[in-house]
């Protein structure tokens, strides 16, 4: 299996490409996997000792420029691992992404390549990145995984869009098309099934999936679930099921990242709270008062921290709180999840399925082809699925 990566010298795709590599080597265990575990077993996933992984980044190069400052930094692997797997990440060559309707904030991440991401029509740039992925690929099973940073919310029209009118906005070169709809439909276009691990809208326009649908390509997304939201979605269905009623929930979160960073800008702010925001009420099945914060916390650097406060009513009205602190490092709880979607969304094409895989929901703060957000019966899903039923 191939991994084709956007994004592909962030922290994420760093952390994932250092991760396989020492694993591959003997170096570290591979751990915090969902596919190794025993439901999955038998399933004939592509196996992680052949994993390739190349891609595209607003900054081109290799990934040996950015592991130590990546890596080392928060102590994902040691400086010893980081220093052996050199010559493995320094033959990982990253090509140039494209730079479209990101807003100023990840105009900002391209600095002295803003021009070079920029260049060329829509159209141009979908063909580019056409010739990149077929490039890598060469044939072989491949699939295009999105870890950029969040785009602004989509401009309305395009949420209306069926695929002729995309394709004539794309030949027209209109200026609302986003990065992440590039992405989406080169993947779609070279046959690669493409997972959506970002909030940007990219593979969720309607007329995204109905070119994924006319092609037979599968697709996953969106918005990987690796922290708070994974406990809320885990801790929700406990009070329905407890009948207790949840009053407000606030939830505050503190990270230092480029995703951080990013993230302080309100437009694309907007986008990630919209994600998370839409969880609870999916549980619990009605509103509750509090608000969701992010903000960068530089010193922090790949590291996250979230604080959560509930306030329900139980018997006889009476009120009662909780709270939680959730302590994380953001692209080590992301990078198995990459894996594992991109295993299950190969093996989606393989059984000839294709759209929004809704089975995979459960890697998703908001999954595609899914209404359900309760982590348990999102498991209970996914076995399914995997047993064919």
């Amino acid at each position: 299996m191939k991994l084709w990566i956007v994004g592909a010298r962030g922290s994420i795709a760093t952390t994932l490409a250092a991760g396989v590599l020492a694993a591959q080597r003997g170096l570290v265990p591979l751990e915090a996997l969902l596919t190794e575990t025993a439901p999955f077993a038998a399933l004939g996933l592509a196996p992680l000792q052949h994993v390739e992984i190349g891609g595209c980044d607003l900054n081109p190069g290799n990934l040996a420029e950015s592991a130590h400052a990546t890596l080392a930094g928060v102590e994902s692997f040691a400086v010893a691992t980081i220093d052996a797997l050199r010559p493995d990440l320094e033959r990982i060559a990253i090509t140039r992404g494209v730079l479209r309707g990101g807003g100023p904030a990840v105009d900002a991440l391209a600095g002295d390549q803003r021009d070079a991401g920029a260049a060329g029509s829509a159209r141009e740039m979908l063909t580019r990145l056409v010739a990149d992925i077929r490039a890598f690929a060469r044939g072989e099973p491949t699939v295009v995984v999105n870890l950029t940073s969040t785009e602004p919310t989509p401009a309305a029209p395009l949420l209306e869009w069926d695929a002729a009118a995309l394709r004539r906005a794309i030949d027209d070169d209109d200026p609302r098309i986003q990065a992440s709809t590039l992405y989406a439909l080169a993947a779609i276009e070279t046959g690669c099934p493409h997972a959506n691990f970002t909030p940007s809208s990219g593979a969720s326009l309607p007329a995204v999936v109905e070119i994924a649908r006319e092609k037979g390509v599968p697709l996953a997304g969106r918005d990987g679930k690796t922290g708070e939201t994974l406990l809320k979605t885990a801790l929700a269905p406990m009070f329905p099921i407890r009948a207790l009623t949840v009053e407000g929930w606030y939830g505050t979160n503190i990270l230092g990242n480029t995703d951080g960073l990013v993230l302080a800008d309100p437009d694309n702010k907007a986008s990630k709270i919209t994600s998370k925001k839409g969880v609870l009420e999916g549980i619990l099945g009605y509103p509750t008062d509090g608000d969701v914060r992010i903000d960068y916390f530089k010193p922090l650097a790949d590291h996250k921290v979230a604080w959560n406060f509930i306030q329900f009513r139980g018997w006889g009205g009476h009120r009662m709180r909780m709270q939680f602190t959730w302590e994380g490092t953001d692209s080590v709880l992301a990078a198995p999840l990459v894996l594992d979607i991109a295993r299950l969304v190969l093996l989606a094409q393989q059984r000839g399925e294709s759209g929004p895989i809704g089975a995979l929901g459960l890697f998703f703060k908001t999954p595609e082809g899914s209404s359900e957000m309760n982590l348990h019966k999102q498991f209970d899903a996914l076995l399914r699925w995997t047993a064919g039923e």
